[in-house]
């Protein structure tokens, strides 16, 4: 590929005030717009006493600025002049600049993230109204748990603090922030975030995890999930509240257990003829010594836990044991033990399947640091919060968006949506003061695009029934 003329230095010229960068956000800021994202926002987030006067004015256009921002690839708060840009202002109004944006991020607080907390929760519901977000869910549905640390550098960030993170199968200790995220999927779609709260770097990845698994329950009910509810967890959530908050719930539970004496006593227990192998579908990395296993054996047995609460709890305890790559010339093989607690009535087999599949919240954690999380882009930990929830807005709303478009974008990646979908520039006209949008000829995703703005654009909502 070569350039095809000869230019010289003064051949580019920014003086196109017609021209659009990011096309796509037409469609998902209407579709934006049809689920009652700005009126949530407006009605729900008060900030009441600001340091600055007018920071805390018109915050619903603020962060839709901000959200749309974060759909088209903003990453920090300068990014968001990417919305600003050639025709961008006259397709939309309320179009804020990002440093005013900025000074409404400072004025968080806890209280008021939890406000924009409770319009992710409510507008993931009317996302689930107006669009097929989670095909099957109405025989079950998976609520994972996990957190993240995300780093963050300088002594400028507030709340930041070191814990632990595994890189490449080792703990390390880094400086950051920490994220307890809930995700909720099915057998056939991809996960959509139910909650998100910011915590210190240092804060045990467990802690609020019950509080936050009881509101994805209760906002999955509410949006109208009517199948069982598995959550799903490792480790760090195999505890007696997490367990109790899921049976308050009316939900299932599959759930990592910490390896301990009572542990080791029932795993050995097994027969050796209970063992049952299974292959893997498809290889995967251990977890533990970063080498790649193909097949494994696995077994259940009964088991009290938490029997030194008030409130133990019997139910399956399921094992997946695997060859130590460590040893692999040993005389007897020599295995490694991964156990999770679960009150699931699967075969033991399709249990171990569907409880190694908590790993998709994994794609979700992807996503959000190839996007809007590359960065915490405050000093305050507020703004942080805020920030963190309006990159989950973000990403329910693309991926809405790409179920709209149809084909494999309803499962993709939310770089690739960005790159076929919102990032495409095209020309705007106004022929009799009617608006029209001239995009790329042979856009080779124009299909999917003109589907999107098809289910948007021209969506007419159910006429209500008369009672």
């Amino acid at each position: 590929m070569q350039v095809s003329h000869r230019f010289t230095a003064s051949s580019a010229v920014f003086d196109d005030a017609h021209l659009v960068s990011c096309a796509g956000l037409v469609p998902v800021m209407t579709l934006a717009t049809q689920t009652g994202l700005s009126r949530l926002l407006a009605d729900k987030v008060r900030i009441a006493e600001p340091r600055i006067k007018s920071g805390s004015a018109n915050p619903a256009p603020k962060l839709t600025t901000l959200i749309a921002g974060m759909c088209a690839g903003a990453d920090g708060i300068d990014d968001l002049d990417i919305v600003r840009s050639g025709g961008m202002k006259t397709l939309f109004d309320g179009v804020y600049a990002p440093s005013t944006i900025g000074t409404l991020l400072r004025e968080f607080t806890f209280g008021h993230a939890r406000q924009l907390e409770s319009v992710l929760r409510e507008h993931l519901a009317e996302l689930y109204r107006r669009v097929d977000l989670l095909p099957g869910a109405e025989e079950r549905v998976f609520i994972d748990v996990d957190s993240l640390l995300r780093p963050v550098y300088g002594h400028a960030k507030q709340g930041a603090s070191y814990g632990h993170t595994k890189i490449a199968g080792k703990q390390i200790l880094r400086k950051g922030l920490s994220p307890l995220i809930t995700t909720i999927s099915t057998a056939t779609a991809a996960p959509v975030i139910t909650g998100a709260r910011l915590r210190a770097g240092k804060t045990n990845s467990g802690k609020g995890a019950a509080r936050m698994i009881a509101q994805a329950v209760a906002t999955a009910r509410g949006a109208g999930v009517t199948g069982q509810i598995l959550v799903r967890g490792d480790s760090a959530y195999g505890n007696s509240t997490v367990v109790a908050a899921c049976r308050r719930a009316g939900a299932r539970f599959s759930l990592v257990l910490t390896k301990s004496t009572t542990v080791a006593a029932a795993i050995a227990s097994i027969p050796d003829d209970a063992w049952t192998p299974v292959k893997y579908p498809g290889a995967v990395r251990d977890p533990d010594t970063g080498a790649w296993i193909s097949d494994a054996e696995v077994a259940e047995t009964t088991y009290t836990a938490f029997g030194s609460t008030n409130h133990p709890v019997t139910a399956r305890l399921i094992v997946r044991r695997v060859k130590d790559a460590r040893y692999p010339d040993a005389l007897f093989p020599v295995w490694r033990y991964h156990p999770f607690f679960t009150d699931t009535d699967e075969p033991v087999d399709t249990a171990d399947i569907t409880h190694r599949r908590h790993a998709i919240i994994e794609t979700v954690f992807a996503d959000l640091i190839d996007g809007p999380l590359a960065h915490m882009p405050s000093g305050r930990f507020g703004a942080n919060s805020a920030w963190i929830l309006c990159a989950a807005i973000a990403h329910n709303l693309l991926h809405a968006a790409g179920i709209l478009a149809g084909g494999a974008h309803a499962v993709a990646r939310g770089s690739t949506l960005r790159r076929r979908l919102i990032t495409i520039p095209a020309r705007l006209a106004r022929p009799q003061r009617r608006p029209i949008l001239h995009l790329p000829q042979h856009w080779p995703w124009a299909q999917h695009w003109l589907t999107l703005w098809r289910n948007t654009i021209g969506y007419s909502p159910p006429a209500p029934t008369s009672t």
